[in-house]
């Protein structure tokens, strides 16, 4: 060691005389000559700092009288701080000089001109340009090819000073003012998109100090928003999600971006529709109950504009699907009940929704669909229920998991005992949910009625698409069915088309009798579609239900629109 202190001294000196050269002359070859010794200076450097690590400053200026004149010349050099890791060393060596609690009017003047130094590094870079162009033109090389290193370490240098690295047991949130900040992300605001500067902008949106109040620019947060919108900038996740936590209004423009995305595509099917929400990191950012809230009232809010669009329902039960899978993976870390994502639904009535199917015997499904649709009856129809919201709350709750209303109705058609009450209340209220009591046991026996004309088919030597139809049909000594009603039986009469092997031969025929019009042309094609994604992600080996419903969808298609 003593050895090394002693071979450090030889170099400081040689250093030393170095440095007051380089800072007296600024000539071409004083620059070649600075150039040519930065590798070797910067080991100095690296060396130096491993001597002083082990001193306290006041040893430091004892063993080192003029190494403050040393640190200064080399503060004040740009092409030392541009060249590779020497501002970062820098930064350890003048951390050194920091006395944690100086005792007098002489070491708290060392740490104000430490912090100065510390400062203009930070800060600015401060240098003629007519002297970078000598030097950059005696060496061959344009100014193109030195700022970008020169950028490269400044912005490194304030990524460690911004992500409150502790050098030495030095704080350096301390010398960070909230101005300082502010003023920062205002100059990154044009620069946003550069390559280089992604580490800071990361940087500057995870960054948190103690203000009371937020120091960051607003403008800097909508430029950040735009270019991460527009794919101009790559983030990690956890940088979105601090940029979303701290500007409400980036959130709500991300939420709305997809919307309109999804609505310009035009018709979309469900793993397209996927696709777009993995993409917006919307699904993953919804992990923060906060995040999850804003967009889930959007939708709220979509779903309510649009009277109950199937497109806005199979977004989001397409999103919640994607926001559970991203919960599991963070299972670990999730700090917060499901009570905070969805406060305003019956606790014991959400886990039982979280369960996925595909965990769940498939002869076992309607135990769980039997205990939703008692929970869901008791709350609706029950007065005492009303902190968990009316039937529109309920509903909305529901529609997250969809895949659960999809389930009953073809449990309903596949089962050869009578209909249970509890799946017919279930799907009845999927798709009406503003109908009264009697309405919808209006609806159920309506649903019971066609259920059982079509399972006495099933007895019949022949079947045929006019037989299917007519089971379908209203009956004329009743009123006209409500729109919603005939929604429903045409989805089941799908499933039946679907399911029955018999049926397979005659479902085109059945399907032209159905959708004379584009309109129900569309409602066909969406149901095949979200059927066979449901399909996918329940791993089911329905082969001959799969393979019909993919050959029905393509012919479908054309008369929609492609995806």
């Amino acid at each position: 060691m003593a050895q090394d202190s002693v071979g450090f001294s030889s170099d400081y000196q040689f250093w030393m005389q170095k440095l007051s050269v380089w800072d007296q002359a600024s000539t071409l070859e004083t620059q070649q000559d600075t150039c040519l010794h930065l590798p070797r200076f910067q080991e100095f450097l690296r060396q130096m700092y491993e001597v002083l690590k082990e001193m306290d400053s006041n040893t430091i200026i004892e063993r080192f009288p003029t190494i403050g004149q040393l640190l200064a010349k080399t503060c004040w050099n740009p092409f030392i701080l541009a060249f590779d890791e020497s501002q970062k060393i820098l930064i350890w060596c003048l951390c050194c000089l920091i006395n944690k609690e100086p005792q007098n009017s002489e070491e708290s003047k060392l740490n104000s001109w430490t912090r100065g130094l510390l400062s203009n590094i930070l800060s600015a870079f401060r240098f003629d340009t007519k002297e970078v162009g000598l030097f950059t033109q005696g060496l061959e090389f344009t100014p193109a090819d030195y700022y970008p290193g020169l950028l490269k370490n400044m912005v490194l240098s304030l990524v460690s000073e911004l992500r409150e690295y502790h050098l030495n047991g030095f704080n350096t949130q301390r010398r960070i003012v909230p101005e300082k900040i502010r003023l920062l992300s205002r100059i990154c605001i044009p620069l946003v998109t550069l390559p280089d500067i992604e580490p800071l902008v990361e940087a500057l949106l995870t960054y948190h100090g103690h203000e009371p109040q937020e120091v960051l620019w607003p403008e800097f947060f909508d430029a950040v928003n735009e270019a991460f919108l527009l794919k101009k900038i790559s983030l990690p996740e956890s940088a979105v999600v601090c940029l979303w936590l701290r500007h409400l209004p980036s959130l709500e423009k991300a939420t709305l971006h997809l919307f309109e995305k999804l609505i310009s595509s035009g018709r979309n099917f469900l793993r397209r529709i996927e696709c777009f929400l993995k993409d917006s990191l919307l699904p993953e950012a919804a992990c923060h109950p906060a995040i999850f809230r804003v967009v889930d009232e959007t939708f709220r809010y979509a779903l309510l504009e649009t009277n109950g669009a199937p497109e806005v329902i199979a977004a989001i039960q397409v999103f919640t699907g994607c926001f559970v899978e991203a919960l599991e993976k963070k299972n670990k870390q999730l700090k917060f009940t499901f009570k905070t994502y969805f406060p305003y639904g019956s606790p014991s009535l959400v886990m039982v929704l979280l369960q996925h199917p595909k965990e769940i015997p498939q002869e076992l499904w309607h135990q769980p669909l039997k205990h939703i649709s008692e929970m869901l009856r008791e709350i609706v129809e029950d007065q005492t229920h009303r902190s968990y919201g009316g039937p529109f709350e309920c509903w909305f709750l529901f529609i997250h998991f969809g895949g659960w209303a999809d389930i009953a109705a073809e449990q309903l058609v596949m089962s050869e005992a009578e209909p249970p009450e509890a799946l017919l209340w279930l799907l009845a209220f999927s798709y009406s949910p503003r109908d009264r009591s009697l309405q919808r046991a209006q609806t159920m026996a309506e649903v019971k009625a066609v259920l059982i004309r079509l399972k006495k088919l099933l007895g019949s030597p022949s079947l045929s698409a006019e037989d299917l139809q007519a089971a379908a049909a209203e009956s004329r000594d009743r009123d006209p069915r409500p729109p919603l009603c005939q929604q429903l039986i045409r989805r089941l009469l799908l499933n039946f088309l679907l399911w029955t092997p018999r049926a397979h031969v005659i479902a085109r025929e059945v399907l032209t009798l159905m959708a004379p019009t584009d309109e129900l042309t569309h409602e066909m094609t969406g149901f095949l579609d979200q059927t066979l994604y449901r399909w996918d992600h329940l791993r089911m080996e329905a082969t001959g239900p799969r393979k019909l419903a993919r050959e029905l969808l393509a012919e479908l298609r054309p008369a929609g629109s492609a995806v």
